[in-house]
């Protein structure tokens, strides 16, 4: 399926793709703070599990569906702003003690979902499929198997950001600090929603 010179290229691929900033990062990085890195866990493998289902979706033609109906991307667009508009006010109000308790961890559905509307995600995709697949016979074994190793090698790239979070909860021991980093959270999530319609 691939040889050694693509293997490599997809692994430093994924590795660079997934620790550089983004919105499932920030949102990891929020949740170690918020919650520790064991909590945070479902998170991590519902955008491992979205991203390879995009891939593979990518790869099977999911792109040229939506490049033919504009109104179903539209619409994942939006339903991810709210989306992360939500979790901005979330954010903003985990400063107290009685709404952070009410603050639960992003569940593993809901990151899973969150990589349809993502467009890092299906910029990743799209590179993948088109970068990195060798066409010709035994495409869809190909497509599996490389969304596989892309999700395999961004696993400590996106836990990365989830360990950082979790080390500064640690450090953080004042709640005001805390509700302060929770705030700028709050902005640059909100600041994201706008992102997913470039």
């Amino acid at each position: 399926m691939h040889d050694s010179e693509s293997l490599l290229a997809l692994i430093a691929f994924s590795f660079v793709i997934s620790v550089t900033p983004g919105p499932n990062n920030l949102l990891l990085l929020s949740s170690g703070l918020n919650f520790g890195l064991r909590r945070t866990g479902w998170h991590v493998l519902g955008i491992l599990w979205g991203t390879y289902l995009m891939i593979c979706l990518v790869g099977v033609g999911l792109g040229a569906l939506l490049a033919a109906f504009p109104a179903v991307q539209i619409t994942l667009k939006l339903a991810g702003s709210i989306y992360m508009l939500c979790l901005a006010r979330q954010f903003w109000r985990a400063g107290a003690s009685q709404a952070r308790h009410a603050l639960h961890p992003i569940r593993f559905g809901e990151a899973v979902l969150y990589q349809l509307a993502n467009p890092k995600v299906w910029l990743i995709a799209t590179t993948v499929i088109a970068g990195f697949v060798p066409t010709g016979g035994q495409y869809l074994e190909s497509v599996l198997a490389t969304a596989l190793i892309f999700c395999l090698t961004a696993l400590p790239g996106i836990g990365i950001w989830a360990a950082s979070g979790a080390t500064l909860l640690a450090w953080i021991k004042d709640p005001a600090g805390l509700q302060r980093i929770n705030r700028g959270m709050a902005v640059l999530t909100a600041a994201t929603a706008p992102l997913l319609w470039l």
